[in-house]
């Protein structure tokens, strides 16, 4: 006699693990973060070298868990920051499951782009698949040539990629896709996090981050890289009579810092109007962050050279 079927013989096991993108700066790797997520955990810019934390993106499934390692882009370094950016991808490289190498659609495979896969063939650990992004501002023979082109670099270099998938985060096409290849090669394992959670980032770091995605916009190529964001405090006003604890305003204090007094004034504006612009657009992103109002006081600060100088590198979070 035959012993009975067990109803969860037959079911796969649950995957979970953690996934890369890389890319050279500004490849569309923090908007596909988002785009995964369903929500903002990684702050987007036009400007290259948006991004300088590991931002984790959790993507819940019934059968799966998938959390996603937002890094800085990997480049050549010019500076002590960036040297230390690059540090930072390298050593998650070293850690992840899945590394997904961004390559934009409408810019053509260069140095940069065969720099970061030589990195990839460093880090054997991981299963490399190429996602080609920003679709949405490439024709549709131009996303052909650069699956292609991906291919061949993959063969060249890594000795294939475990899949190649084109993808617009902005469209939202190909975004389950994406995600299913990324899943696919995880490895069995249990829930890593709470089924609500959407990021294991601290709230201060979160903060920091979006009040200098609304600092960055309209800033010339230079000050992006000379701009630091600190959280001072983030603390609950007394409540109003009759209004719940949880109800009550939270002041938000930021210092923004930068290298020269010439920057310092470009931050500020004239008589503070750019400050006050930069202001009124992070708090929308931080209320909505922490489901509170908000208070949000900022300052600007010089940090002369800050980006070459070990121990204010170590004092900004670096």
């Amino acid at each position: 006699m035959s012993e009975p079927s067990r109803p969860d013989a037959a079911r796969p096991a649950h995957r979970s693990g953690f996934a890369c993108l890389v890319g050279r700066p500004n490849a569309g790797k923090s908007t596909l973060t988002n785009a995964l997520v369903g929500q903002k955990v990684a702050i987007t810019s036009s400007r290259p070298q948006t991004t300088r934390h590991t931002i984790r993106g959790i993507v819940h499934r019934p059968d799966a868990q998938l959390v996603l390692v937002d890094t800085p882009g990997l480049h050549r370094p010019r500076t002590l920051l960036g040297k230390r950016l690059n540090e930072l991808v390298h050593e998650t490289l070293s850690e992840v499951d899945v590394v997904a190498l961004c390559l934009p659609a409408d810019e053509k495979i260069g140095p940069g782009d065969r720099f970061i896969a030589e990195a990839l063939a460093a880090a054997p650990r991981s299963t490399k698949v190429a996602l080609v992004t920003k679709t949405d501002k490439a024709s549709k023979q131009q996303v052909a040539e650069q699956l292609l082109a991906a291919t061949r670099l993959g063969e060249e270099l890594l000795g294939g990629f475990a899949d190649v998938v084109p993808t617009s985060a902005v469209r939202g096409e190909q975004v389950d896709v994406v995600a299913d290849v990324l899943l696919s090669h995880l490895p069995a394992g249990p829930r890593l996090y709470p089924d609500d959670d959407l990021t294991d980032e601290p709230e201060a770091v979160m903060v920091a981050e979006l009040v200098r995605e609304a600092a960055l916009e309209g800033l010339g190529d230079e000050m992006p890289h000379s701009l630091a964001v600190v959280v001072e405090e983030i603390a609950a006003r007394e409540p109003l009579p009759g209004q719940q604890p949880e109800d009550a305003m939270l002041d938000v204090h930021v210092w923004l810092y930068v290298e020269r007094d010439s920057q310092k004034g470009i931050m500020i504006g004239r008589g503070g109007a750019r400050l006050k612009d930069v202001g009124t657009r992070a708090r929308r992103s931080i209320e909505a962050l922490l489901g509170s109002k908000v208070h949000l006081d900022l300052r600007v600060k010089v940090a002369k050279d800050w980006q070459r100088d070990p121990k204010q590198l170590q004092r900004l979070g670096f």
